[in-house]
């Protein structure tokens, strides 16, 4: 393997296999190109399924990529980082996906000048339609810029302040989750009035679909959009102050504040 072509995913779980395939959609890495690591009672039979190198040793992964991406739950990045940190040079730049760590905990670990961005993307990766919010200590440099491009390959991202990167994994990471939920409930709505189930849900989604791609592509505000389709005593209007009366908005705002809390009581 080529150092300079190879990305290595340190956690195999969902977030990271969905990173992988997600860069191998975009055609930015062939699966060959990709180390994805996991612990040893998680590796596929086969250590080449789906053309990725699979295996358990993370420092040695670390060792044959420029790029690394961490992508484990909090609770164990600390053993890994320190079983991996010496395997790490000038040359690396890291990508961390690990909830509620903060940049300077990486830094004071590696102990050496290199860029460490630190993302939120969502599960959307996989299809190339994430939703990905990205800090970093080093936002000027060529390797922020190519950490940038590459997400960019894979959705949507904005460059935030790191003490927004809480808020930014209640609104859209946690966020993808609330949205799915509201698609499975007009799905339900509308085989209680008629559609077999499949034909409502794709009547949800794609409805679901179309009004985001309002909000993005000619960038009005829902409320803007939303006068576009009521009118006068008609049945938008009616079913729009129905769910509102039982706690539509009310129900999304405290939803995500909560998750946010959660975030917040994990990191104290």
């Amino acid at each position: 393997m080529d150092f300079n072509s190879t990305i290595a995913i340190i956690g195999g779980g969902n977030i990271g296999m969905s990173i992988a395939e997600g860069l191998v959609n975009a055609q930015k890495y062939k699966p060959e190109q990709i180390i994805i690591t996991r612990k040893k009672s998680d590796l596929p039979k086969d250590l080449h399924e789906g053309g990725f190198t699979f295996q358990e040793d993370n420092a040695d992964a670390v060792s044959k990529a420029r790029i690394v991406v961490l992508s484990v739950v909090p609770h164990v990045y600390e053993p890994i980082l320190e079983g991996m940190k010496h395997a790490f040079t000038e040359q690396h730049t890291l990508i961390t996906v690990v909830t509620g760590v903060e940049i300077a905990r990486f830094q004071e670990a590696i102990q050496k000048d290199i860029c460490i961005a630190r993302v939120m993307p969502n599960t959307a990766i996989k299809i190339r339609q994430s939703m990905t919010c990205i800090a970093t200590n080093k936002p000027k440099s060529k390797e922020f810029a190519e950490v940038t491009e590459l997400f960019n390959m894979l959705g949507e991202t904005l460059y935030i302040d790191e003490e927004l990167m809480l808020s930014a994994t209640a609104l859209g990471s946690c966020g993808i989750a609330y949205f799915l939920r509201a698609i499975r409930a007009a799905s339900q709505g509308g085989t209680q009035i008629g559609f077999h189930a499949d034909e409502a849900q794709l009547i949800a989604a794609q409805t679901a679909k179309g009004a985001a791609e309002l909000l993005l592509q000619l960038h009005t505000h829902p409320e803007d959009e939303i006068d576009k389709v009521t009118t006068p005593r008609g049945i938008t209007i009616a079913g729009l102050n129905e769910m509102e009366h039982n706690g539509l908005s009310s129900a999304f705002i405290k939803g995500i504040v909560k998750s946010y809390d959660k975030a917040i009581n994990k990191e104290e």
